[in-house]
């Protein structure tokens, strides 16, 4: 049976120590195996204490990049921060003892424009460069960069697993997300079988980024490829709250999508469990 996390983004954005402390308990007394943290701006919350509590809790952590404006790795001049947003990134997942750090690592979230094949194809090239030194970073420190395809409505540079195959160097992973998969690929199940071995972090919430199994998505299916790719890693929850303005506009939330938060993640551990 796969570990079950939940992100803090279904709660609170930006994360903070007092956040943590408040929701980390209430975390594992559901039940979860694992605790998802956000990385939106270096110094938001302390991994060495995020560290001890989760320890003295039994939760694992994961780790997931958060890529605003201006976080770029392909046609921008910011490709320096970003490479060094990335490796404090990866610091943060040595910290937790994360064996990843997950997310669209290429762009930032909402930054789409057309492209024709060739265009595509430097842009490209141009990633895998500038990803190199991140990834190169990441192995040395026994950390796996795991790259998220998004949905068309949030960028225009990586949708499908087979983008991604495409895309990336050898050495990163790919994090798959139900949400994304259900809008752009055909064969959700089909693609995580294409992706296979690569696969290196998973995030599951409905088909309406509410509740998982709430929903008309073939969760059966969508695990026993899981199980078929050989996948061992956690499925982490990942869904968002309307009452943050932040987060709300960057994630499209604009109504509840559970009766509370709370039923959000207890709901969809419980139907996790039963897969």
């Amino acid at each position: 049976m796969m570990p079950i996390g939940v992100n803090t983004w279904v709660w609170v954005s930006p994360l903070t120590d007092d956040d943590l402390a408040r929701l980390a308990p209430r975390v594992a007394g559901w039940g979860f195996d694992v605790i998802e943290l956000p990385v939106e701006q270096p110094g938001d919350w302390d991994p060495a204490r995020a560290r001890d509590l989760l320890a003295e809790l039994g939760l694992k952590a994961s780790v997931v990049l958060v890529m605003p404006p201006g976080r770029e790795l392909v046609a921008a001049d910011t490709i320096k921060e970003t490479q060094d947003y990335l490796r404090h990134c990866v610091d943060v997942a040595v910290t937790l003892g994360s064996p990843v750090i997950g997310g669209p690592a290429y762009s930032s979230v909402g930054r789409t424009w057309r492209m024709s094949p060739q265009e595509r194809a430097d842009a490209y090239a141009e990633l895998r460069e500038n990803l190199e030194p991140v990834l190169g970073y990441a192995g040395e420190r026994g950390v796996r960069l795991a790259v998220e395809p998004l949905n068309r409505y949030e960028t225009s540079l990586i949708n499908t697993v087979e983008q991604a195959l495409e895309a990336l160097p050898e050495e990163a992973g790919l994090a798959l997300d139900t949400y994304h998969m259900n809008i752009e690929e055909k064969d959700p199940a089909a693609a995580v079988r294409l992706a296979g071995q690569r696969i290196a972090h998973v995030q599951a919430c409905g088909t309406d980024r509410g509740t998982p199994g709430q929903d008309r998505f073939d969760w059966p299916a969508f695990t026993r490829a899981l199980a078929d790719a050989g996948y061992q890693g956690p499925l982490v929850i990942e869904s968002f709250t309307a009452h943050n303005q932040t987060i709300a506009t960057a994630a499209s939330v604009w109504r509840p999508l559970a009766p509370s938060q709370d039923s959000l993640a207890a709901d969809g551990l419980a139907f996790l469990r039963t897969l």
